[in-house]
């Protein structure tokens, strides 16, 4: 799936962090939720998932966006 065919939900490309590389949360055409973020080593997950993080501000900007 390209980035082109997702909603970004957060982040607006400007500041520090730049205009793709910023955790951010997307919609997909289905509804999913894709989110961006640094890489966490917390636990194993299982092969095909991984583990990212992003600030809790980050999550509220998308539950605001999405109206919830």
């Amino acid at each position: 799936m390209a980035r082109e065919e997702l909603t970004r939900l957060t982040g607006n490309g400007n500041g520090t962090c730049g205009k793709d590389d910023c955790p951010n949360v997307y919609r997909t055409a289905s509804g999913s939720l894709v989110v961006q973020g640094d890489v966490s080593e917390a636990f194993e997950v299982p092969d095909g998932e991984g583990l990212v993080e992003i600030p809790e501000e980050i999550l509220r900007e998308a539950v605001r966006a999405l109206g919830w």
